[in-house]
């Protein structure tokens, strides 16, 4: 114990043993002094200890339940007469972030669940082998074929507007598409895939 009352904490976390003056629930004078302790140092203690986790405050508020725990545990150390005891708790509070934080870089990283969450659902994993095979059945489509279906269909464009793009007459992109779409779907059927 430190003239100014306050106690060195030896062993942080290794589970010292309760005070033998008092224990919790049976309104015994150590019980009063945690309630006081709380009441005076837990503000102030996780305003620190927010500042110390980078606003996380689940984390601050752990921290400083732990801390206050471990107050609890030595209280047979501390003086209760002591001018403020916040300086034994605010260096118990600082050493349970940096042993958490040593932990956690000792520890194998955890695989973040939101990449798995990114993976594409099963009726888009469908649509996207739909589409692999369609794209490789336009392929073997003729240059005139595949160019009228890449307007029409896969642009959107109306068959005026595929005919303004290609440069021929509306009625040769209705006669095309007619062709193409026969075309394509014996591709298709090549491929195993069946309408």
């Amino acid at each position: 114990m430190r003239k100014d009352g306050t106690v060195t904490e030896e062993h942080p976390g290794r589970g010292d043993a309760a005070p033998g003056r008092g224990a919790p629930g049976t309104g015994a004078p150590d019980e009063e002094l945690m309630r006081a302790l709380y009441r005076e140092h837990a503000g102030p203690l996780f305003g620190f200890v927010l500042h110390l986790v980078a606003g996380d405050r689940q984390r601050a508020e752990d921290v400083v339940q732990e801390t206050l725990v471990r107050a609890w545990r030595n209280l047979h150390r501390l003086d209760p007469q002591a001018a403020s005891l916040r300086p034994w708790l605010v260096t118990v509070a600082r050493r349970i972030v940096i042993d958490d934080h040593r932990s956690a870089l000792a520890r194998p990283r955890e695989v973040d669940a939101a990449a798995l969450e990114q993976l594409p659902a099963e009726d888009e994993l469908d649509r996207a082998l739909r589409m692999m095979t369609i794209t490789d059945a336009l392929g073997d489509l003729s240059p005139a074929h595949r160019a009228i279906i890449v307007e029409t269909y896969l642009k959107g464009r109306t068959a005026k507007e595929a005919a303004a793009e290609l440069g021929i007459p509306a009625g040769t992109v209705r006669s095309r598409v007619f062709y193409a779409l026969r075309s394509l779907r014996l591709a298709l059927e090549e491929r195993g895939v069946t309408s």
